[in-house]
């Protein structure tokens, strides 16, 4: 029976965004930025609320900074969109016409001799175009000098990934019941795909299916491998619920698995473990990576394990922080992760486990909760 879409969490307000505008322009300032260049993308739609139809060569651009109310430059023929946008009661708007200069419009919203952290989304037609307009000033990535723009989350948006976590195991625990032996990867990449909305995902971003040789592949798409009894399975699912990111695996055994895949399952649920374990505030990233990682270390599949911890996620599956080796940021509570080690033995087999994880005053909290332990699948 298909599930119906839950109700959603409260919508976002002017008001929020006008919050984050303002916090955000405080933050590049404290980071010794004239100000931000917001163009299409994530940041755009967590900024404002507002996500073009159609990204294309037109310049769109949120110009924010601390001395100036925040202004959104689009094309003329966009501006309607603009404007009905949730985030467009905080914000001043431009247009530019087709036939005319948009670096030339945009000149009057940046200073002339200014550093702007710039959206990685940013097409380099539109940054050179600025740098043209303005040859003295200058650009830097915004994931490079504000790795933190959206990384703690607030109340309404902990409610979204929490809702889209539970839609993600409720995924897994009708996948598990599902054929496997026999049918294509991309049947059960397929299942996973519907059952996803049919749970209330609006957008699915991912179903990686790698059986047997194909799980050593940690970003293996699903393909024309036809699953074997006897192989181990990486299912890595997610995508897109109220806005927010789902991303979860796990990896099952279709009929009984041999000693040898149990016990690198094992290995890998206890490192999943360690890494979730070790996560409270004032630990850095680097730390939640270390501690999986010694674990599969110390088993002697150090060199299998051949990916970082995890990874951020929010209005995109994957966005900063990142929990790897270097990595000195301190966690917070409001940051929201994956914890996902594994290891892959090339042309046999792979596994990895992988939860959502929010980091709360005392400790973790997990927003992905199915069954750790090796499922066997028919």
């Amino acid at each position: 029976m298909t599930e119906t879409t839950p109700a959603g969490p409260a919508a976002f307000t002017t008001d929020d965004y006008v919050a984050r505008m303002r916090r955000v322009a405080a933050d590049a300032q404290d980071a010794g930025l004239d100000g931000l260049i917001v163009t299409p993308g994530p940041d755009l739609v967590w900024l404002t609320g507002y996500q073009p139809t159609a990204i294309t060569e037109r310049l769109t651009a949120l110009v924010l900074s601390a001395d100036r109310s925040p202004t959104l430059l689009v094309p003329r023929l966009e501006r309607p969109d603009a404007e009905a946008a949730e985030g467009a009661g905080g914000l001043t708007l431009m247009d530019w016409a087709d036939a005319t200069d948009p670096y030339a419009s945009a000149r009057v919203l940046i200073d002339a001799d200014g550093t702007y952290a710039v959206s990685d989304s940013a097409w380099a037609m539109h940054v050179l175009g600025l740098q043209d307009a303005l040859p003295h000033s200058r650009y830097r990535s915004m994931t490079q000098v504000l790795p933190m723009l959206r990384a703690v989350k607030d109340d309404n948006e902990l409610a979204r990934l929490a809702a889209a976590g539970s839609a993600a195991d409720a995924t897994y625990e009708e996948i598990v019941h599902v054929q496997f032996a026999g049918r294509l990867e991309t049947d059960v990449a397929a299942d996973l795909a519907r059952l996803l909305r049919e749970r209330g995902h609006e957008q699915v971003d991912f179903t990686v299916v790698g059986s047997g040789p194909n799980g050593a592949n940690p970003h293996h798409e699903a393909g024309a491998r036809r699953i074997e009894r006897g192989d181990m399975v990486v299912l890595d699912f997610g995508g897109l619920m109220f806005g927010y990111g789902s991303d979860t695996s796990r990896t099952v055994s279709v009929g009984e698995p041999t000693a040898e895949a149990r016990e690198v399952h094992e290995i890998v649920r206890l490192a999943q473990q360690a890494g979730v374990d070790s996560v409270r505030p004032g630990v850095s990233c680097q730390e939640i990576d270390r501690a999986a990682r010694k674990v599969i270390t110390d088993a002697g599949y150090g060199e299998q394990f051949i990916h970082r911890t995890g990874h951020g996620i929010g209005v995109t599956t994957h966005e900063p922080p990142y929990m790897v080796e270097g990595e000195e940021q301190p966690l917070v509570p409001g940051m929201c992760f994956s914890v996902e080690p594994g290891i892959y033995l090339s042309g046999r087999f792979g596994v990895r486990i992988e939860d959502i994880v929010t980091v709360t005053s005392n400790g973790p909290r997990r927003f992905n909760d199915t069954d750790r332990q090796l499922r066997i699948v028919d």
